[in-house]
């Protein structure tokens, strides 16, 4: 019955950028239980020809950037034209921005990202809320819904935050300019919340 999420696309339907620094296997998942077989992929004109795009990201900033590089991906994704979700560290590489390994992002989000202070437990693990929640992203998902996260680094309160997050600060945990999105937490592993936003990502 889900059939229809994956069937109503034109083209390639969901591309899962595939540079060596996410945590893919689990985003394949989620998507294949809402019926969408995701496809890995680090070719630009199968990245280009996608209904969705996905950009992940586990691990640390600087070796990422440098295999974003490496396949000529940095200069693709800010140019991508239909809607792109990043994750965690994809998030992170789209902004100005980190201070992880003094790194350069993708400029796509207006924002700097910066280290938790020692004031809090680093990194954060586990459960937390979202909030002040706006856009189509978030459609049917309850204000102060729990979220999965694992970070160190955050992306600092913006005019682009689309839902905060309270840890020693309140930090963006969402953030949205155009056709691109950026989640701090992990939907894929956010239980049926999670999978709610990815079915409202897929609908955007």
């Amino acid at each position: 019955m889900h059939k229809k999420l994956g069937s109503s696309f034109g083209g390639r339907g969901v591309v899962i950028i595939n540079y060596g620094a996410g945590n893919i296997q689990s985003l394949k998942f989620a998507f294949k239980r809402l019926g969408v077989e995701a496809v890995l992929s680090h070719d630009e004109e199968e990245i280009r020809n996608a209904d969705r795009v996905i950009f992940p990201g586990v691990g640390e900033a600087k070796s990422a950037m440098a295999k974003l590089k490496d396949t000529g991906l940095d200069s693709v994704i800010p140019t991508l034209t239909q809607p792109v979700l990043g994750i965690c560290l994809g998030m992170q590489l789209m902004c100005n921005s980190t201070t992880e390994g003094n790194t350069k992002g993708l400029g796509i989000f207006d924002v700097d990202v910066v280290r938790f202070e020692n004031t809090v437990k680093v990194p954060q693990i586990g459960w937390n809320q979202i909030t002040d929640l706006k856009t189509d992203l978030f459609k049917d998902i309850p204000e102060a819904s729990y979220m999965y996260l694992v970070h160190s680094f955050y992306a600092k309160k913006c005019s682009e935050a689309i839902a905060f997050t309270e840890y020693g600060l309140e930090y963006a945990s969402a953030l949205n300019k155009d056709n691109f999105y950026g989640a701090q937490f992990h939907p894929e592993k956010s239980s049926k919340v999670g999978e709610q936003i990815l079915k409202n990502f897929l609908s955007i």
